[in-house]
């Protein structure tokens, strides 16, 4: 009888796992006023499927670039993770991890102040209201927003916004960020400030990151493996060099 041998080889663990994710758009025929009002057709619906059947899966701690021109579906898949799209088709399992994402134009009540919206983000990031005060001055002094933490959102600029939205993410600490390129806005000062905090918060290899980014040198630097996204559908997946290496001939 053959001995058995230990098997001494850590399991995987994944954060994100994405399976045969499929995302629809239902659209109506552009139909003038005058048109609309005299015909009782009714206007055709027209379906345009953004994510067309894509599976990945991200281990714990790790970074992962999203490339792709644009309507490739990158913005798609990452409103998918976070939850504000539901799949048509397929499954996202974020195995219990809590989840933020930062985009510009996402996750804001517009009407409330930059410090109220303190409070509605980390309370839907699952914080307590106490934990969220004890972190409240270093998010406002990391936002570097002054005075505006107490002006409605809606007379940010999208800096200010990028801003606020990067400083809570940064400093509440989600299990795992979703980053639509918030990096690439602000000034060169928050840039290069922003850019540092990522590379912190990415060393402690505790947290996993998804950056969609059309700046290769970042995602150069700090991505371990980027996925290709084409036309809603995967072309490439692999380790970094090889699949910007990849892109770029594609592109140029």
């Amino acid at each position: 009888m053959e001995e058995m041998k230990e098997n001494t080889d850590k399991p995987v663990k994944y954060a994100i796992e994405v399976e045969d994710l499929k995302i629809r758009y239902t659209t109506l025929n552009k139909m003038s006023i005058k048109k609309s009002l005299t015909s009782f057709r009714k206007a055709k619906k027209e379906t345009y499927e953004a994510v067309r059947g894509i599976s990945f899966k991200v281990e714990m701690g790790q970074i992962v670039g999203l490339i792709g021109k644009n309507g490739s579906g990158k913005s798609t898949t990452l409103r998918a993770i976070a939850g504000i799209f539901s799949p048509d088709e397929g499954k996202i399992d974020l195995h219990g991890h809590s989840v933020s994402l930062l985009s510009i134009g996402v996750g804001f009540n517009k009407k409330l102040s930059g410090r109220e919206n303190i409070f509605l983000s980390g309370l839907l990031l699952g914080f307590t209201e106490k934990e969220i005060k004890e972190k409240e001055q270093e998010i406002i002094e990391f936002s570097e927003l002054g005075k505006f933490i107490d002006k409605p959102v809606k007379t940010y600029s999208s800096g200010m916004h990028s801003k606020l939205a990067f400083s809570i993410t940064a400093v509440l600490e989600s299990e795992i960020m979703l980053i639509d390129e918030v990096l690439s806005v602000g000034d060169a000062k928050f840039k290069k400030k922003s850019y540092k905090k990522m590379q912190s918060l990415i060393s402690g290899r505790n947290r996993t990151v998804v950056i969609v980014s059309h700046n290769m040198s970042t995602l150069e630097s700090l991505c371990d493996t980027v996925i290709w996204l084409h036309d809603g559908q995967i072309r490439m997946q692999g380790p970094t060099k090889e699949v910007l290496e990849a892109y770029n001939e594609f592109m140029s």
